[in-house]
């Protein structure tokens, strides 16, 4: 099953190299990120007391990973940074459809969007009150929900993107299109040219995704989405017109990242991330750089809000930090971010701070410094299954409190109040538990 065989490709012994296949799988047999989302818990190998071990700021099993990129981290980050960190569990947000893992999270002004197997739950953000859900039944799983031009874009496992909008009259999400739109497919079905073969005797229209929609990316009136199927497609926002299609990666591309300037990063389960950008006065996208740092599959991607670092994470249990060269238009790698005990399954960068999701059950809460060195703020421990999906809001500053939502395929989503400040007290950890 591929929750099986995913979960042992990222629990691997330490420096081990995953060799996937460079030939056409089949969809069913092609190793991907997460494996199936509908797969009840049972399909998930059981945890252990040890797995505990991974929640200390410094897991002397992930620092053998990667050996030969430094580490960036600090030893005593919260006396270095003179920091007083708290976090606390205000509330678990428990879906409708509890069984099923959580598969993406989004928050868009006070709302919250929780994805549970064919189902999207929305909250309000600031009082943790389920208002609505909505769904396509016959779509599997959702992938990615992203926010396009007053509409709500998702992304699911039967290979589509669907366009929801808020009703005004009934206050609830209703469907207007699922792309490739039916106006699109109309005036390409015809000629022969705008088919491509996706595997021996099968084709399909060039603007249709061929396998699951994994990952989704807006900037500056595009849409890009990459999937399973190894491409990378690039949609018109105003019309959801697909413009562009690209064959990204030799394996299932698992992430995707957009910087202000449109520099496109795309990672893959062929342990690659690749830079993508068009050139002035150019039509298509071009192969800009190459990463390869990771050891296993690429599951995450991360840019801080200048675009000038990016982050990335894999099966190899490290977080890679790429920096901006001068001298080039593309990233080199300048080190390594090491704790978790198992695979880096979800990256986000809010202002100064990285969050990281792993299968090691926690999130980790990191602050870059000023020479470029990173402290571990805190360790957000109580799932009992991997962290999947990860969305913070800011909501008072550098001195404030940070709400971080962390979703897991245990079927839950854990609401966090982080509070850092200046000064020397110490942390706390209280943990209470609300069910919705």
């Amino acid at each position: 099953m591929r929750v099986q065989s995913w979960l042992a490709i990222c629990s691997t012994t330490h420096d081990s190299i995953i060799p996937f296949s460079k030939t056409e799988p089949s969809p069913s047999s092609r190793p991907k990120l997460g494996g199936s989302d509908t797969s009840s818990s049972s399909d998930f190998p059981s945890t252990s007391t040890s797995d505990t071990s991974s929640s200390s700021l410094q897991s002397n099993l992930s620092l053998q990973t990667l050996p030969s990129l430094p580490s960036l981290q600090k030893l005593s980050p919260l006396d270095a940074l003179d920091l007083s960190v708290s976090h606390l569990c205000f509330t678990t947000l428990t879906p409708r459809q509890p069984s099923l893992p959580i598969t993406c999270l989004a928050v868009h002004r006070d709302l919250l969007y929780a994805a549970s197997g064919h189902e999207i739950n929305i909250y309000d953000r600031t009082a943790c009150t389920h208002l609505e859900s909505f769904s396509a039944r016959d779509a599997g799983s959702v992938k990615a929900v992203s926010f396009s031009d007053g509409k709500v874009l998702s992304s699911h496992q039967d290979s589509k993107i669907r366009a929801w909008q808020l009703t005004t009259a009934t206050k609830r999400h209703k469907l207007l299109t699922v792309l490739p739109t039916f106006t699109d497919r109309l005036r390409r079905f015809v000629l022969p040219k705008n088919y491509v073969t996706i595997r021996r005797h099968k084709k399909r229209l060039w603007i249709e995704h061929a396998d699951a929609v994994t990952g989704i990316a807006i900037n500056n009136g595009l849409i890009y989405s990459v999937s399973w199927d190894k491409s990378l497609k690039i949609w018109r926002e105003t019309d959801l017109r697909c413009v562009e299609s690209v064959k990204a990666h030799e394996d299932a591309v698992n992430a995707v990242a957009v910087s202000k300037d449109g520099t496109v990063y795309t990672g893959s389960a062929d342990r690659r991330i690749r830079v993508w950008a068009k050139p002035f006065g150019e039509k298509r996208h071009v192969l800009v750089a190459t990463l390869e740092k990771h050891k296993s599959a690429v599951n995450a991607l991360a840019l801080n809000d200048d675009g000038s670092v990016l982050f990335s994470g894999a099966c190899d249990r490290s977080i890679l930090v790429w920096e901006r060269e001068d001298s080039a238009n593309h990233m080199a790698v300048t080190g390594a971010l090491r704790g978790h005990g198992k695979a880096i399954l979800c990256l986000i960068n809010v202002g100064d701070m990285l969050l990281s999701g792993s299968a090691d059950r926690t999130v980790r809460m990191w602050q870059r410094g000023g020479d470029g060195s990173f402290s571990c703020l805190a360790v957000l421990e109580g799932h009992v299954r991997p962290v999947k999906s990860l969305v913070a809001v800011a909501d008072g500053g550098s001195n404030g409190v940070v709400s971080v939502y962390s979703g897991s395929l245990d079927g839950e989503v854990k609401v966090w109040h982080v509070s850092i400040s200046n000064g020397n007290s110490e942390n706390i950890n209280p943990v209470c538990e609300l069910k919705m």
